[in-house]
């Protein structure tokens, strides 16, 4: 469903009854690895409801994970949250029982502070593995945060900071529209610059069917709304939303042990609410429905569309301000025999390390292109695969390549069409009707630069 929505302001404040801050506790002490070499930046945020949320979660399938990533997807089980902690400067990743002891800990001081129950605070952390939580400085960053909570747009530009690590920038979006004649918001904040390529679930076990190549800084993201919707309805918005956002995009090719992605709904819009009833008719259309439920279907189809809006909106700005990042590439796969099929050759293609440094470089290279797509599982026959570049958006396509040769589009031509920052790439395997499309980014000098550390200089080492 295309849709437009107003955007506006306050990120995450921005819906009804949700409150931010973020403050500076030093958890990764100053001078002690990149993240920190930013000077007193904040480095705790909280996120909290004015009353009892629905909530859906969806998490890292990475076979190591986190310990907030356990502690999350245990607790949205039950539906129900009302506020967040997060930290940057540590993962709380192998840590062990400590980490789990410290994650818990995380919830009890804030649920104490704010008088709810422990079980209706989750957690998340982002930074260097491995390193224990220097819990003295979190628990007085806790009880700072907690005094200083508010809606105020500049709140949620703290909270916005507070979850940064390599990010350069704070990554930040809301918007508001009509469901059954009710105001509604949603806003969102996240994080992610390097260690990117999500693969979520609601769980945080593997699909049977997970896509290739997505098992591998992290990317964490918060999205608020005061929308009216039952914990079935939210986790199916969820999951389809993050299916076409951030599951969809690659930095290194690398997926964290911290990756998250929480939605609270305090339902103080007033809509009519929206149950996964409707979700499982709208998406069935077995039945006839009374005029009624056909409104709900139709608000839930808005919601969906506004939420995935968000989180497109989110996880775009994790690809530009990726690490190194100088060009950013849209590879939209079509005519594959299945979408499993279309999803391989579109991740073999944006995380192929000599297509991304040709992407840099400003060099057409179809060569490198046509050669990641046939090494990845899809079934492709070369004598069929065209290879083209457009504007983002655009119509106009610049075929290089024509059912597996090259067509007469001038080296120059060629060039001109990637040089721009944003372009899009596009594949067509001309076998079947199903499509995939990744956003991705280059892969630069500056992006090893910054990752390659130097063992003697703790100060340059990443998380």
């Amino acid at each position: 469903m295309k849709l437009k929505f107003k955007s506006i302001k306050g990120s995450i404040v921005a819906p009804q009854g949700f409150l931010a801050s973020g403050v500076f506790c030093d958890i990764k002490r100053l001078g002690t690895g990149k993240g920190s070499n930013k000077g007193p930046k904040r480095d705790l945020a909280l996120l909290v409801s004015e009353v009892p949320a629905t909530v859906a979660g969806m998490f890292t399938t990475n076979q190591v994970c986190a310990a907030p990533v356990k502690v999350c997807a245990e607790r949205v089980k039950r539906g129900v949250a009302q506020a967040v902690v997060v930290n940057s400067g540590n993962a709380n990743a192998c840590t062990g029982r400590q980490g789990m002891k410290d994650a818990r800990e995380m919830t009890a001081v804030l649920a104490k502070q704010l008088h709810m129950p422990e079980a209706h605070v989750l957690v998340g952390s982002t930074g260097r593995i491995g390193v224990t939580m220097p819990m003295a400085n979190v628990k007085s960053g806790i009880l700072h945060a907690a005094q200083i909570l508010g809606n105020a747009p500049a709140q949620a530009d703290e909270a916005a900071e507070a979850i940064m690590t390599s990010d350069s920038k704070q990554k930040q979006v809301a918007i508001e529209f009509k469901l059954g004649g009710k105001t509604v918001r949603i806003g969102g904040m996240c994080k992610g610059a390097g260690m990117i390529q999500p693969g979520m679930s609601a769980t945080g076990a593997r699909p049977a069917a997970l896509p290739y190549a997505g098992l591998h800084a992290t990317m964490l993201g918060f999205i608020t709304t005061d929308a009216v919707i039952k914990a079935k309805a939210l986790q199916a918005a969820l999951r389809e939303a993050v299916a076409h956002s951030f599951n969809r995009i690659t930095v290194d090719g690398d997926m964290s042990t911290n990756d998250t992605v929480l939605v609270l709904a305090n339902g103080l819009a007033g809509n009519p609410p929206l149950v996964a009833a409707d979700v499982r008719r709208l998406k069935s259309k077995r039945e006839e429905v009374r005029a009624s439920s056909r409104r709900l279907l139709q608000d839930f189809e808005v919601f969906q569309a506004a939420l995935t809006h968000v989180c497109l909106e989110l996880a775009k700005m994790i690809v530009r301000d990726g690490e190194g990042v100088h060009r950013v590439v849209t590879v939209r796969v079509n005519g594959a025999k299945t979408i499993q099929d279309a999803d391989a050759a579109a991740r073999a293609v944006a995380n192929s390390a000599l297509v991304k440094t040709s992407w840099h470089g400003g060099d057409p290279n179809w060569g490198r292109i046509i050669d990641a797509i046939g090494y990845s599982p899809a079934t492709v026959v070369e004598e069929k695969i065209d290879i083209g570049y457009s504007a983002v958006s655009g119509k106009n396509i610049l075929w290089s390549l024509k059912r597996g040769q090259p067509t007469k589009a001038t080296f120059k031509q060629l060039c001109l069409a990637v040089a721009p920052k944003e372009f899009e790439l596009h594949i067509h395997l001309n076998l079947g009707k199903s499509n995939a499309v990744m956003y991705a980014a280059d892969l630069t000098e500056a992006y090893v630069d910054y990752n390659k550390g130097d063992v003697t200089d703790p100060t340059t080492l990443g998380g």
